[in-house]
Parts: structure tokens; C-alpha cells; sequence
């Protein structure tokens, strides 16, 4: 079996459809990668993550490497045994979610030492732990260990947090090679930083093909710059990357954005969206995102998106959704995570139709038209 591959069946325009081939399974793109951060795809089974259409799924190495930790997970048989999920599984690398415990951590050239946020207990994440961890949990497609600082600090303040990331990139990359057997099996993605800056991106872009990686993340992005200027930044960074790799648009995002994201050339995403808007009440359709708390639902007896195959919508109306969800029952954040799931999952596949059928740029200006109304 191949231990990764990447091919691109179709362009049209700037957007591309193809499969990543693993030993666990294909991964289609444009992909949607449901996030899985403490081993669970939050109030999902994992064969209900699968009917809806997901390939991939996301782990978090923070969050699993404080609790059940990745020694233990190890000992119980690493991550895709642990949770029940046979497909490939991405690890993130814990740097983004260290950086964003700004007054419990320290960051210097070998790493970043921090605080539990959990029983404050400390912890030093490097580089080569994180290489470590993702290998302990089992990790199919691997992140570099890199720093994301926020994009409106001072150019050389990014400039200078750019150019360690790619000193760690290199240790990371080191650090998967040392792994044996995993890294026979695994893949390691770079990951691009540099803010909004076109030059900063490129010099990240150029180091990070230098040193050579399976495929190549868009980091620091999605962390409050807004989607003008996100869109901006993904007009020239993923075509800084090489084309032959898959291009990961890291923790994006609300519907338009994926679609916007891969008329710009994106191949991969993630994002918390889908699953937590579920546990708040929000449901996204064809026609725009809905609020299952509004009291205009409250007799609605039609489906969530008549467009919908989902057990959901096929099953349950408005009606009785909006009662659990206002009746705090458990069962309305499932329902509802569900036919989220299946919602992105719907558009993916709609998205690399329309490219293979060389019909992109219509698909997108439909789908404008119907979600972007409301």
C-alpha cells in the first residue's frame, strides 16, 4: 500500500479535485476534516462521522497529550484503536493551542513550556515531543510544530516568529524521520506562516519546499483578521506552495469561507464550526444558517433543508428540533451536529463535482446566492 500520495484528477480555474492515497484509506478533496479533539467527534459516533461522508478526521495533541496523555494512549493501543476510527486520523501539533495560553506559557528556541489548563501542572512542548506525541497516538498525517502569532502584531515581530518556525519546522522534520516505523507509514505536513504579509509568506513558502514535506499547511489564518483580509492573504499564499502537494487551510471555516478558500486552490480543511454550532442551536443549510431557538420553528413541521438526505432532516421537523434544543435535551446537540457533518460534507462533494465537471465557478455563484440571502 502506498504510504502517501497525492493526485489531482481535475482543475477549473484556480480550484482542484483529487485523492490522497494512504494506507489506511483515500481522502478526497476538496476534504472536510471533522474535529475530533479529545478523541471523540463531540455527541457523533464514529460511523455516523463516516456515513456522513467524512475520509479524515482531526486529533488534537494538546488536549490528548494532558488527558488520557500519549504514553498511555500508546499502551491502549494508539489513537484509531482507542476512539474505534479506522480511517486516517491528522494530528495537529499543540502549538496553536499552547500560543493561545498567552499568560500560562513561555515561549524560547527549544520550545514552549506551559501550564496546564487543566490542573496547572507543567509541561515543555518542542518540536521533538510534538514529533513524539503525534508517533505515540498514531498519527497518519503529522503537523510541524510551529508558533502562530496573532496577524496583527508588527511585521517583525511575524517576521521573527516566522523564521523559528521554520528552524522547527526542519527539527520537526528530523524528528519524524527518527520514528521508524511510524514514519514509514505516516506523513508530515509544513506549515506556511508569515500573517498577511505576501514576502514573509514566500520566504516561509520557499524554506519549507527547501526542507521538503508530504504536503504544505496555510497556518495563521482564521484567528480574527476577518474574511476580507483572509481571502486576500489566500489569493497568493497557496500558490507559494508547491502544486503537486495537498494545500491544508488550517481551522476554516463557516461555509462561504471553504467555498472562497478553494476557488483559491485549498485542498484540506478543519474546523470546531459544524460540531459546536450543533451543541448552540445552529444548524447551516443550503439557504443559510438557521437558529433552532428562534421561535418561528416552533411549529415548522418541514425538515431543516429539504435539500438534505441526513437521518436528521429525513426523520425530524423544525418543530421538534426547536423543542430540545429549548428543552436542553441532549438529543437536539446530536440531531443537529448531524446534519451539520453531513451539510459539509454535502458541499465538499458538490464542490469537487463542480470542478470535475468544469462548472466551479457557477456551483460557487449558486451557492452565494442561496446562503449568503438570508
Amino acid at each position: 500500500m502506498t504510504r502517501f500520495a497525492f493526485d489531482i484528477h481535475a482543475t477549473d480555474g484556480k480550484a482542484r479535485t483529487g485523492t490522497i492515497r494512504m494506507k489506511r484509506g483515500d481522502i478526497r478533496t476538496p476534504a472536510f476534516m471533522p474535529v475530533g479533539t479529545a478523541a471523540t467527534v463531540k455527541a457523533m459516533k464514529v460511523e455516523d462521522v463516516r456515513a456522513a461522508g467524512a475520509d479524515i478526521i482531526l486529533g488534537n495533541t494538546y488536549h490528548l497529550m494532558l488527558r488520557p496523555g500519549a504514553e498511555r494512549m500508546a499502551r491502549l493501543g494508539g489513537l484509531h484503536k482507542f476512539m474505534g476510527w479506522d480511517r486516517p486520523i491528522l494530528t495537529d501539533s499543540g502549538g496553536y493551542q499552547v500560543m493561545s495560553l498567552s499568560d500560562l506559557r513561555k515561549i524560547t528556541e527549544e520550545g514552549v513550556t506551559f501550564a496546564s489548563h487543566l490542573d496547572g501542572s507543567r509541561h515543555m512542548l518542542s518540536p521533538e515531543r510534538s514529533m513524539e506525541i503525534q508517533r505515540l497516538l498514531g498519527s497518519d498525517i503529522v503537523m510541524c510544530f510551529d508558533e502562530c502569532p496573532r496577524a496583527d502584531q508588527p511585521r517583525d515581530v511575524i517576521a521573527k516568529s516566522m523564521e523559528m518556525s521554520m528552524r522547527w519546522a526542519r527539527r520537526s522534520r528530523d524528528g519524524f524521520d527518527a520514528g521508524g516505523e511510524h514514519a514509514e507509514r505516516s506523513a508530515l505536513f509544513g506549515i506556511q506562516q508569515g500573517a498577511l504579509d505576501e514576502g514573509l509568506r514566500k520566504a516561509s513558502a520557499d524554506a519549507l519546499t527547501d526542507i521538503g514535506f508530504d504536503g504544505y499547511a496555510i497556518g495563521g489564518l482564521a484567528v480574527g483578521e476577518g474574511q476580507e483580509a483572509m481571502f486576500a492573504t489566500l489569493d497568493f499564499a497557496p500558490q507559494q506552495l508547491p502544486a503537486d502537494r495537498p494545500r491544508y487551510l488550517m481551522g476554516v471555516g463557516k461555509p462561504d469561507d471553504l467555498v472562497g478558500a478553494v476557488e483559491r486552490g485549498v485542498d484540506m480543511f478543519d474546523c470546531v464550526l459544524p460540531t459546536r454550532s450543533g451543541r448552540n442551536g445552529q444548524a447551516f443549510t443550503w439557504n443559510g444558517p438557521l437558529n433552532m431557538r428562534n421561535a418561528r420553528h416552533a411549529e415548522d413541521m418541514g425538515p431543516l433543508d429539504e435539500r438534505c438526505p441526513c437521518p436528521t432532516c429525513t426523520k425530524f421537523s423544525r418543530a421538534y428540533l426547536n423543542h430540545l434544543i429549548k428543552s436542553g435535551e441532549m438529543l437536539g446537540a446530536m440531531l443537529l451536529t448531524e446534519h451539520n457533518l453531513w451539510f459539509y460534507q454535502q458541499l465538499m462533494a458538490g464542490m469537487r463535482a463542480a470542478i470535475a465537471e468544469s462548472r466551479f465557478s457557477a456551483f460557487a455563484a449558486d451557492f452565494r446566492r442561496n446562503y449568503l440571502s438570508r
